[in-house]
């Protein structure tokens, strides 16, 4: 198989270069060129690390751990839950074309990224087939970005899924629409009532606790605690809540170029990095560089003090800002697990390893450009916020037995070490 796909940008399509994939058999591989124009272009930027700025073919073999395609794209592939969408559509749409299961080619990566919706696409790239249509596009027949007053239909579409007991009509809700942010849990993006785009968070089957409302709960406590969080709330369908995130990489209309912190790090799945490793990549690429250093500090004792324990890097973003300028997203993904032993994913630096100590934050403060009274300030304001978790989780609209299992959570040894330090 060869295909060659143009790559794009935002809006206007603005024309950034060409994928070339190919596959045989069970071997994959990329390559991508950078088109004249944009190499001479004002608005020039390199779209990934592994994609610099140069002229001629670039080529990328499929890794173990990792995708076949360039990190800017990857960063745009499904999650687990959207490939699981994507698939189980693929084998309903074969099966009820012939009438009978029949052996086909398996989907291969380069069928997963163009199954990605281009409304949902995360990011400002876009992806245009042989004729110049965009990927994945819909035709007059086919169900575009679902509205919020669906938000019912969608949420029994996942649970149909989930059950494994679907139909071709709840696959056409979900197929493509979810994003490269969540992994495994049910989802889809949405519209909401003033037009701005939105990811659903529903609960799962196999939840035993309220994981949607536990979401919202810990997004408000970021923001109380001095954190950029994108915008959320619970959405209820009938008694169900949904978590509802507005999506931070649209602006009135405008998509804005998103990278993880793994893409601008070029880090694998299987490596281990740290929370200075990104320090380093603001100060090398954020126009605000010292402000994105508090902030990340911020997130990182947050993160500790609610037990947010699945802060990878792909749970970290960066946000264009024109010339090759990243800039903090919002942060987002934020889960409180009180099942969850309080290891961070990505370690705090390659000394402290996976710890989920507030004492090496504290050790690492200068790194982050930070004097020791400026972090115990913000400690304390992240702590003051964190300790007013059970009123918060009223206003989330958390019952008493909800709240109590996620006490575990916010109310454990870390937190008594952090008000000593605030005092």
């Amino acid at each position: 198989m060869n295909r060659s796909i143009q790559v794009c940008l935002g809006e206007e399509k603005t024309p950034l270069g060409r994928l070339v994939y190919e596959s045989s058999g069970n071997r994959e591989n990329s390559m991508f060129a950078y088109y004249n124009e944009w190499l001479i272009s004002s608005e020039r930027f390199a779209l990934s690390p592994d994609l610099p700025l140069q002229s001629g073919m670039i080529f990328r073999a499929k890794v173990k751990q990792g995708s076949v395609f360039f990190d800017c794209l990857a960063d745009t592939e499904p999650d687990g839950w959207g490939k699981r969408v994507i698939l189980r559509d693929y084998a309903k749409r074969r099966k009820q074309e012939s009438n009978a299961v029949i052996n086909s080619q398996p989907l291969n990566s380069l069928d997963y990224l163009l199954a990605v919706d281009d409304i949902s696409r995360m990011g400002a790239l876009r992806l245009l087939d042989e004729s110049g249509i965009p990927q994945r596009s819909h035709s007059d027949r086919e169900r575009g970005t679902p509205p919020l007053i669906e938000l019912a239909k969608i949420y029994h579409a996942t649970q149909a899924v989930e059950y494994e007991n679907e139909t071709a009509g709840d696959l056409a809700y979900l197929r493509g629409k979810g994003t490269s942010l969540g992994g495994m849990r049910p989802k889809c993006t949405v519209i909401d009532h003033d037009g701005s785009l939105c990811l659903g968070k529903f609960p799962s089957i196999k939840d035993d606790r309220a994981v949607t409302k536990g979401e919202v709960l810990a997004m408000r406590l970021a923001s109380a605690a001095g954190l950029n969080v994108a915008i959320s709330r619970v959405e209820y369908v009938d008694d169900t809540p949904v978590a509802l995130i507005r999506r931070f990489d649209r602006k009135a209309g405008v998509r804005i170029m998103y990278a993880s912190a793994r893409t601008l790090l070029g880090a694998t799945a299987d490596e281990e990095h740290s929370y200075t490793e990104i320090v380093d990549v603001i100060r090398s690429n954020s126009p605000c560089a010292k402000q994105d250093m508090l902030e990340l500090w911020r997130r990182m004792v947050f993160n500790i003090l609610i037990t947010n324990v699945d802060d990878h890097l792909n749970n970290h973003g960066f946000l264009h800002r024109g010339h090759g300028q990243w800039a903090l997203s919002p942060a987002f993904d934020l889960n409180p697990f009180p099942d969850k032993q309080r290891e961070l994913k990505t370690w705090i630096s390659e000394d402290t390893g996976p710890s989920g100590s507030i004492a090496d934050c504290l050790g690492v403060v200068r790194y982050f450009g930070l004097a020791k009274s400026e972090a115990v300030r913000v400690l304390k304001d992240v702590v003051a916020a964190v300790q007013d978790w059970r009123k918060v989780a009223v206003h989330a609209g958390m019952s008493k037995s909800e709240a109590d299992k996620f006490e575990s959570a916010f109310e454990h040894e870390e937190l008594a070490r952090a008000l000593s330090v605030v005092g």
